[in-house]
């Protein structure tokens, strides 16, 4: 009787522990998942070089995480980190702690023509630095808080482009919107005539980096959970055209940014480690590991490896520098050209990457 009735308790407990378990699933998973599609990537594009293991690190030790980089027309060189400050490098070599706000959440910047740099902050919005201190662009669009402000860049007619990677996630539940793998971002422009901001595109799998083509008739945005970056058209003939710029990525597109000859360089992330692939196929497992979220940095492998892209106007890759094992650059989110030199961002690091082109 009582192997009997400790079989019976243990059974009990097993089933409430299942069902518990299915509860959590079905009713308080943070998620409800799609299935996040691999491109088939060319052999050629993944064979590495291992080239950005050669940069040079600026300012080690003093950035925060520096995920953007941006340079003047003095070739003062701006970032903004985790912990608030807007720090900038002068030609001289020398760092100054410029501006500072209460966020940990700043992400793109880009220079503006009226002065200062324009930076996006997913919590409070598009946000305008100059010298008499920080200015709020937008913060609402339709009414709606703008959430998950990424990355921006200023067009010659005043007008200013950015992205909203998620509209459901922030950006400290990032992985949530990867494991989810819907389309949640929104490519957004601020007028500054009118003061007004307005939604051009909307349903983009995280809507990330965004630069203008040289000519200023065509916008590039970067839809990082389909491993392309789609082509926004701004010519009155075909003004509000979307076509697919490319695709099939070896990696998902992080910030990007025209180059002096015209191409672009777009920092690729690895976004899921081949050995964990399989997870993105059960909606189940998902599930399960968005309840436990310490499990999530096991399902991305950001913090591995680091990759950039140099692609023509054409959309087909020229070039692919990357560090294999993370041994100077990880988690590698922007790249800049300027002056034959490629300036890399990381979230992943206390330095600004500078690698000799």
């Amino acid at each position: 009787m009582d192997f009997i009735s400790g079989f019976t308790t243990i059974s009990s407990f097993l089933i409430a522990c299942i069902l518990a378990i299915g509860l959590q699933l079905s009713f308080f998973s943070p998620i409800s998942p799609d299935m996040l599609e691999f491109p088939a990537i060319s052999s050629s594009l993944v064979l590495s070089n291992s080239k950005l293991q050669d940069a040079e690190k600026l300012g080690e030790g003093l950035l925060v995480k520096p995920e953007d980089v941006t340079i003047d027309e003095m070739g003062v060189l701006y970032t903004a980190t985790r912990d608030g400050w807007i720090k900038r490098l002068h030609k001289n070599g020398s760092w100054e702690n410029w501006q500072w706000i209460n966020s940990d959440q700043l992400l793109g910047i880009t220079t503006a023509a009226a002065g200062g740099i324009i930076v996006c902050d997913c919590e409070k919005g598009l946000l305008w630095f100059t010298e008499d201190g920080v200015t709020n662009l937008a913060s609402h669009v339709n009414g709606v808080k703008i959430r998950f402000a990424d990355d921006v860049i200023e067009a010659s007619d005043g007008s200013v482009y950015f992205s909203v990677a998620s509209t459901k996630f922030g950006f400290h539940d990032w992985y949530l919107d990867l494991m989810e793998a819907k389309p949640h971002g929104q490519l957004l422009r601020y007028d500054p005539a009118l003061n007004e901001t307005s939604v051009l595109l909307g349903d983009l799998y995280f809507a990330n980096g965004v630069a203008l083509s040289p000519n200023q008739d065509y916008l590039i945005v970067c839809e990082t959970w389909k491993f392309r970056c789609l082509k926004y058209w701004l010519t009155e003939e075909k003004r509000g055209v979307k076509e697919v710029f490319i695709d099939n990525l070896p990696g998902g597109p992080d910030n990007i940014n025209l180059a002096p000859d015209g191409t672009f360089w777009i920092a690729l992330l690895e976004l899921v480690p081949s050995r964990l692939q399989y997870l993105h196929g059960s909606k189940l497992l998902k599930k399960l590991l968005a309840t436990f979220p310490r499990s999530m940095i096991q399902v991305h492998g950001v913090y591995e490896k680091a990759m950039v892209a140099n692609v023509g106007s054409d959309g087909k890759i020229i070039k692919i520098l990357d560090d294999p094992t993370g041994k100077t650059m990880s988690f590698v989110t922007s790249a800049l050209e300027f002056e034959g030199h490629l300036y890399l961002g990381s979230l992943n690091s206390d330095f600004i990457g500078k690698l000799p082109l």
